[in-house]
């Protein structure tokens, strides 16, 4: 399976512009408000996008951030853990430090009390030691039905860890550099998931990113020899998080796209087009949580593929 019906979301206590990540996530910017106008924004966002899902179907197991200790990105789990149809889940080395207190325990007990069946756990956090990262689904974009790993590598993607992970949960690894223009120069994308998204029959991708010639025609050869119809966007869109999408299972196994709203007013009457020929779309606002957060809709699901009890 390629989608899955339950979600994993971390309601936010504390969130803000985390000043540990915005050393190479060009996507970050600073709000002039203060911190606690900030967290009250992101919770109205969040709330109302939980909302959203459940709407259409989509089971969203929602566990509440806790003040202590300061963890300002809790909102993105799927950087810290990744749940796999085996039972396994991947616990993963994160750059910056503040984001190693999102890992909890806890999680665990509560999917396991959802009735989810936990078997193994692959922990790669070790790797910090050595300052190497890996930042699970953020880093690693998986096609889970021809079992392939896409990953654009920087500061938060090892090319070594990655090939480990794809070693471990049996995927063909596809490692491309992907970068950005960020005042004249062009810098790497600190994310895979903001340049690419997967779906079952489809991918959404920013290639103009992948400035080489030869990796960008690997990553396109591979999604197409898969039968997967290739929608393209600027690099433009993807500052809107138009690369930020996640395909998940609504009501009846209803196949739906989740974006925000950035992302969606970003796209083109083509490509919305082309986007519905294959799903339907839900999006909702989560301009506060983008902003200052520098991640959208895709970084704040964890997708759960763990087998039943």
């Amino acid at each position: 399976m390629q989608v899955t019906n339950t979600i994993l979301m971390i309601r936010p206590v504390a969130f803000r512009m985390n000043e540990q990540t915005a050393v190479n996530n060009f996507f970050q910017e600073d709000l002039d408000l203060k911190n606690v106008e900030i967290n009250k924004k992101a919770q109205v966002e969040f709330d109302a996008f939980v909302v959203a899902l459940r709407d259409k179907g989509i089971h969203v197991v929602v566990v509440d951030d806790t003040l202590s200790p300061d963890t300002p990105d809790s909102i993105f789990p799927n950087n810290w853990i990744s749940f796999h149809k085996e039972g396994i889940v991947g616990l993963y080395p994160m750059f910056a430090e503040n984001r190693r207190n999102e890992r909890r325990e806890d999680v665990l007990d509560i999917l396991e009390a959802e009735g989810f069946k936990i078997n193994d756990i692959v922990d790669y956090t070790s790797a910090e030691d050595d300052d190497f990262f890996l930042e699970g689904t953020g880093s690693i974009c998986l096609d889970r039905l021809n079992k392939k790993a896409y990953c654009a590598l920087s500061d938060r993607a090892d090319e070594e860890l990655f090939i480990e992970f794809c070693e471990d949960f049996d995927y063909f690894p596809v490692i491309f550099t992907a970068n950005q223009s960020v005042d004249g120069k062009r810098m790497p994308i600190y994310h895979t998931n903001v340049m690419m998204a997967l779906g079952e029959t489809f991918a959404i991708i920013c290639s103009d990113t992948i400035d080489d010639k030869k990796e960008r025609k690997s990553v396109l050869d591979h999604l197409h020899n898969d039968g997967k119809e290739i929608i393209r966007i600027t690099e433009q869109q993807m500052h809107q998080f138009a690369g930020n999408m996640l395909q998940v299972l609504g009501a009846d196994n209803k196949r739906y796209l989740v974006m925000s709203s950035a992302a969606y007013t970003s796209l083109t009457a083509d490509q919305l087009k082309a986007i519905n020929a294959h799903c339907e779309i839900i999006h909702s606002s989560l301009d506060t949580i983008e902003t200052c957060g520098g991640g959208s809709a895709r970084c704040m699901m964890a997708e759960v593929f763990l087998p039943k009890k």
